[in-house]
C-alpha cells in the first residue's frame, strides 16, 4: 500500500491529532531548521524548542550552571539576554559543544510544538535534505511535511523545500509513495524554481522569498547562502517525547 505524502503549508492547516501515526518533517528554511541542524552537526548535546522566552529561560535555570545556552530570535534578531540569535553562522563547534541549547524562534519552535503528537518528528532544511529522504524511505508511516511560515503567511521557501522533498521521495520510489494534491502543488513550485538545476537558483529563489527579503533587509544575507547548501550537514535532528532534539547516532552517509 502506498504512503500518503501531505504538506502542511502552515501549522495551523492541520490540528495536531491529524499527524499520529505518521512521521513529520518540520521545515522552517530560513531559518530555525537550518540552524538546528547546523546545532547539532557542531556538537551541541540537545536543542529544546521552546513556545516563548519564558520557557527557555526557565529550561536554562533548571539545568546545571554553564551547561546551556539560549537562542533564538523575535522579528528576526536575537532577543535581549540571550547568548545566541536564530544564525547558524552564531552555533560554531567552540560556542555549542556538548551543550543544551533553549531555542525559540517567532515561527520554527511553533511549527515543531504542533507536530509533535506524530510518531515521529525531524528536522528538515536544504542542508540535510538527502539524509531527511534516507531516513523516510527508511519508516513505513505516512509523511507530512509541516512547513512553518512566516507570522502566519505561507512562504515560499519552505514550500520550496517540500516540493523538492516530495520529488526525491517519489523519484526514490513511485510505486512506495502517493503525492497528495497539496504535494504536487509543492512539486509544482519546485519544478518552476529549480528549472537550471544550480546552487545559484536555489539561493537566488530564496532570495525572492518572503523569508529571504526579510533576511536581506535585516543584514543576514551570509545565512540564505549557508541554507541554500544542499546536503552540506549529513545529519538529522529529532524531537523526542521529553521535547529535545538530538541528532543521529552516528552521521548518516
Amino acid at each position: 500500500m502506498s504512503r500518503l505524502i501531505s504538506v502542511h503549508p502552515l501549522p495551523t492547516c492541520f490540528e495536531p491529532d491529524e499527524l499520529v501515526g505518521g512521521i513529520a518533517v518540520v521545515v522552517d528554511i530560513l531559518r530555525a531548521t537550518t540552524t538546528i541542524t547546523h546545532a547539532l552537526a557542531n556538537g551541541a548535546d540537545c536543542v529544546i524548542p521552546c513556545g516563548t522566552v519564558e520557557q527557555a529561560l526557565d529550561i536554562r535555570n533548571d539545568l546545571p550552571a554553564g551547561t546551556c545556552l539560549l537562542g533564538g530570535e523575535r522579528s528576526g534578531v536575537r532577543i535581549d539576554g540571550f547568548d545566541l540569535s536564530n544564525s547558524p553562522a552564531d552555533y560554531e563547534p567552540n560556542t555549542v559543544r556538548d551543550r543544551s541549547i533553549g531555542f525559540t524562534t517567532t515561527n520554527g519552535t511553533r511549527a515543531l510544538l504542533r507536530a509533535e503528537k506524530a510518531d515521529e518528528v525531524l528536522i528538515g532544511a536544504f542542508v540535510n535534505l538527502s539524509a531527511v529522504v534516507d531516513r523516510l524511505c527508511c519508516s513505513r508511516l505516512p509523511v507530512h511535511i509541516v512547513c512553518a511560515g512566516t507570522n502566519g503567511q505561507i512562504t515560499g521557501e519552505d514550500i520550496l523545500f517540500a516540493g523538492a522533498l516530495v520529488q526525491q521521495l517519489l523519484e526514490s520510489s513511485a510505486e512506495r509513495f502517493q503525492a497528495e494534491d497539496s504535494a504536487q502543488m509543492a512539486i509544482s513550485h519546485w519544478r518552476q524554481e529549480s528549472a537550471d538545476d544550480a546552487l545559484e537558483m536555489l539561493e537566488a529563489a530564496l532570495r525572492r522569498s518572503r523569508g529571504g527579503r526579510n533576511l536581506i533587509e535585516l543584514g543576514y544575507d551570509h545565512d540564505i547562502a549557508t541554507a541554500a547548501k544542499t546536503d552540506s550537514v549529513p545529519w538529522i535532528g529529532t524531537l523526542s517525547k521529553d521535547r529535545r532534539i538530538t541528532a543521529s547516532a552516528t552521521p548518516l552517509p
